[in-house]
């Protein structure tokens, strides 16, 4: 019964690999590919809105360019170094991961990762139904409460789809939203310019270096650390030959591009306009359809729903390949059906009960920042120390060189967690994380209401204690898994 219903689900295009190794005869491509689903799944209009998620840190126009820029690159270079573990073992990321974890160890990053990506995924989900809502409210369409559930309804089921389906219709889907959102984004840039103001923007005053730092952190937390954790999940279906120099460039340059340009353009918006600062954090989509005239609001829905679908597509395959990972015994198109339930519950809850959006995304990018933060310099760091590529079998194998359960990266990730926790708050977070910056007192860094207490220090800290841990703890062990005959 099972074998007539994959020859039925691959007749209807969906994708059977799971977290296996993609056989040899299935990895074809070249790394220029990989701009497709990257420049796709971060062109989003929620690009602008951090325009204002960087001025909310207190910095001026130049400050917030700088540390965006750097930000966003340094993030997305992570991605890249990530993404040659896939095209070195043909695996997801989080299979990949059970090289320095542990078969059965890995089990908790791997949950970690699902967290994170169905997260994200509700993340964009809601603010395409607001911004939807809000669109057919300026054009009289509706608006209400029935029009957010039909929004709901046809998102999650294109962002389901495109996790069922999988791998070539992502694929080719992220060519086609790439296409028409980049397009349409820069025909809003040009209808939303008069709305620009230098001399109110320049006027802005600088802050500290605290809360450059922070809006830093910010940027990384938001882009690439946002997606380290599926950066192999694409690549790994090129073939072992293919450049890795290649395979970082174009990973980092498709994430990183678009969302550069819309920081820019963004910052003006939201530097121009008190109004509009005030709303992106209600509503960060809606909030900058209010700038448009009626005529362009058709266009402007297109390219904000279609930006957010291209990233919550992404997000779905990779979460349901982490739940697989994490030891769920399911088809992967049935784990990205589990997905789409808890996205869509998240969804209606936030848009029908939540206060606030920029409040509990500040908290979850953060909170969610310092554990994948430690397990990135981890896997970094182990992905550096091996001179060979995996012993695929063996990834899959408890009892093989990889072993069941490593105590070391198993520790660093907690400890980075645990210190990194104690080294960050969410000024903006909801009351449930107060808890978080427990170490700012004992070290002398102001406490929870000093200058440190905004600097996002949790993130960079807990990323070097798990690479540099790796890097002094295992590197032995690895030397020894690679003297092991394949």
């Amino acid at each position: 019964m099972a074998t007539e219903l994959d020859q039925g689900l691959a007749a209807a295009g969906v994708e059977l690999n799971g977290i296996n190794v993609i056989p040899e005869g299935e990895r074809r491509g070249r790394p220029q590919q990989l701009f497709w689903p990257w420049f796709g799944s971060n062109v989003s209009i929620l690009g602008l809105g951090y325009g204002a998620f960087a001025l909310y840190q207190g910095v001026s126009f130049w400050q917030a360019l700088i540390a965006g820029v750097l930000g966003i690159i340094a993030s997305f270079l992570l991605c890249g170094f990530v993404a040659v573990a896939g095209k070195r073992g043909s695996a997801p990321t989080l299979v990949l991961s059970r090289a320095p974890f542990g078969v059965d160890g890995n089990r908790l990053p791997a949950l970690l990762s699902w967290v994170l990506t169905v997260g994200w995924e509700t993340v964009l989900v809601i603010l395409a139904t607001k911004a939807t809502a809000h669109v057919f409210d300026r054009l009289d369409w509706g608006g209400g409460d029935a029009t957010k559930v039909a929004a709901i309804v046809v998102v999650a089921l294109l962002t389901v789809a495109g996790g069922v389906f999988g791998f070539r219709l992502i694929m080719r889907l992220q060519v086609w939203i790439t296409v028409i959102t980049g397009v349409l984004t820069v025909a809003y840039i040009i209808a939303a310019a008069d709305k620009i103001h230098w001399d109110k923007v320049s006027a802005i005053h600088s802050a500290s270096g605290q809360h450059f730092l922070g809006t830093l952190v910010l940027f990384m937390t938001g882009f690439g650390l946002g997606w380290v954790n599926a950066a192999a999940d694409y690549s790994r279906y090129l073939p072992r030959t293919s450049s890795s120099r290649g395979v970082i460039f174009w990973t980092a340059f498709g994430g990183a591009v678009a969302p550069i340009v819309l920081l820019v353009f963004g910052l003006l918006l939201a530097g121009s306009s008190e109004t509009l600062l005030g709303a992106i954090g209600n509503d960060p989509i809606g909030a900058l359809a209010d700038v448009l005239p009626k005529g362009f609001l058709v266009v402007f829905i297109v390219v904000a729903v279609l930006g957010l679908i291209g990233g919550s597509v992404l997000d779905i395959y990779s979460s349901g390949l982490s739940l697989l990972a994490a030891g769920v015994r399911i088809p992967r198109w049935a784990a990205a059906l589990v997905d789409g339930v808890v996205m869509i519950v998240g969804t209606v809850y936030v848009v029908f009960f939540a206060d606030d959006f920029f409040k509990p995304f500040q908290g979850f990018l953060i909170t969610l920042g310092v554990p994948i933060a430690a397990w990135c310099g981890v896997f970094l760091a182990d992905l550096l120390l091996r001179k060979r590529d995996y012993a695929e079998p063996e990834l899959f194998e408890p009892r093989g060189r990889y072993g069941s359960v490593q105590t070391v990266p198993i520790a660093l990730l907690v400890i980075g967690t645990a210190v990194g926790w104690g080294l960050v708050t969410t000024p903006y977070g909801t009351g449930w994380l107060k808890w978080q910056g427990y170490l700012l007192e004992p070290l002398g860094l102001g406490g929870r209401t000093g200058a440190w207490s905004g600097a996002g220090l949790g993130v960079l800290v807990a990323l070097a204690i798990g690479f540099v841990g790796t890097l002094i703890g295992t590197a032995a062990l690895v030397r020894r898994q690679e003297s092991l005959p394949s």
